[in-house]
């Protein structure tokens, strides 16, 4: 194996490995003899397991936020909008279940990245700057953009988490449920809304 190809190879079962038992299940040692090679190879490649998993958990999270932010556009209406941020990440999670893992996992290693806390708010912020212009557009303070924002990407983010072990009812069923409750909501948004106590 090349050079490039071994260290795909030990990420790819690193990645399987720290979904199956999380970050501190997982050992050098183990990762070696998935591979077929010494515990040497690994540290020559990645530094050792934090070095490793910080590569994973960095990919993982570009594959996420490159999905979900391809998914939007300006253009699009409000509900097409929610619509594709919904589908997007329950794809990621359907498709990529060890890398949704090993992200909604807490771990002691942060990557260069962040966490995924972080990451749910570098969405929230591409999804505030969408509203914002909607908002505006449509007579709402558009200063208030960034808390519906963070209220949409954690409504998706929580129900995706929930979703990763159920799996019913079917991805499109749920991303339509989603959309149901946070349209249902959105399209009859009070411009100055008070408690009620």
């Amino acid at each position: 194996m090349t050079g490039t190809q071994r260290r795909r190879q030990l990420l790819d079962v690193a990645r399987a490995l720290f979904a199956e038992k999380g970050f501190d299940g997982a050992s050098v040692e183990e990762i070696a003899h998935r591979a077929g090679v010494s515990k040497p190879v690994v540290y020559e490649h990645f530094g050792g397991k934090e070095g490793i998993y910080a590569v994973v958990v960095d990919r993982e999270m570009d594959e996420l936020l490159t999905a979900i932010t391809a998914s939007l556009s300006e253009d699009m209406h409000p509900r097409t909008l929610l619509e594709h941020a919904a589908g997007a990440l329950l794809d990621y999670v359907d498709t990529s279940t060890d890398g949704f893992r090993i992200l909604v996992r807490d771990s002691p290693v942060a990557s260069s990245t962040g966490t995924f806390s972080s990451l749910l708010s570098d969405i929230a912020s591409h999804v505030e700057h969408i509203l914002g212009v909607h908002f505006s557009s449509r007579g709402y303070d558009p200063k208030l953009a960034g808390l519906y924002a963070q209220a949409l990407v954690g409504m998706v983010a929580l129900t995706g988490q929930w979703w990763l072990d159920v799996r019913k009812p079917r991805k499109h069923e749920v991303a339509a449920h989603l959309v149901n409750l946070a349209w249902n909501g959105l399209s009859h948004l009070e411009h100055k809304p008070r408690a009620h106590r």
